[in-house]
């Protein structure tokens, strides 16, 4: 995976993310989100703790080499385990209860993703880093499961606020990209879906119905564990 391609799909969707947020209303920060337990102030939160993981990564001494692709990274262990998903839930409520209002966490989201695209533009292409979960991975594809963390909960924002998706084709193409491979655009043409349409299928978003699911299983395909 290219990493500037990454880097620039991550800026382009953080920011869009920022944008939003800020537009926010203080009522609209309590709405609640399909992500439950967290409501819209928390989710943001979530999608900030998980950015923010990637100047401490950038700090640390690289990996002698890459050995995780980010399709591995989604496989089935235990990080989508019950209590890891509990702590990671309690880590953004946490996060969001430190914040004195809804403003607050926008500008924290939007002063860290700022921060992190920096920290990127200046890294060599081939970069090489640890994830928390000890996965030796090129900066490129860790960054491509922020993308997804940006893109995908970006969705599930917008459908908590009632506004439209604003998910940029970048991230989209990104997305899609690792779901299904480079041809995945005539995967998605014979499932009969637009993009999005497919996007929040393939991630839980939107349900599947049991025609759907045979013409999934037919063409091959097999969704990532996205916890």
């Amino acid at each position: 995976m290219d990493q500037g391609r990454v880097v620039e799909a991550f800026r382009r969707e953080a920011r869009q993310l920022a944008q939003a947020m800020a537009g926010v209303s203080a009522a609209e920060w309590c709405l609640p989100t399909r992500c439950a337990p967290w409501n819209v102030g928390e989710l943001l939160a979530h999608v900030r703790v998980v950015v923010a993981w990637l100047p401490g990564m950038l700090s640390a001494s690289a990996p002698v080499r890459a050995e995780v692709s980010a399709v591995e990274y989604y496989r089935p262990d235990d990080r989508f385990a019950a209590d890891t998903n509990a702590a990671r839930i309690a880590l953004a409520q946490d996060h969001a209860a430190t914040r004195l209002n809804g403003s607050a966490l926008a500008d924290d989201f939007n002063s860290t993703w700022q921060q992190v695209d920096r920290l990127c533009r200046s890294e060599p292409e081939g970069r090489v880093v640890r994830t928390r979960h000890g996965d030796p991975m090129l900066l490129s594809e860790f960054l491509l499961t922020r993308v997804v963390e940006v893109a995908v909960h970006g969705l599930d924002l917008a459908d908590a606020l009632g506004r439209e998706p604003w998910l940029t084709s970048p991230a989209a193409d990104l997305v899609q990209e690792l779901l299904l491979g480079p041809d995945g655009a005539a995967t998605v043409e014979k499932l009969g879906w637009d993009q999005l349409r497919f996007l929040r299928k393939a991630t839980g978003r939107e349900p599947i119905s049991e025609e759907e699911a045979s013409d999934v299983s037919r063409l091959g395909i097999r969704w990532l564990t996205l916890g």
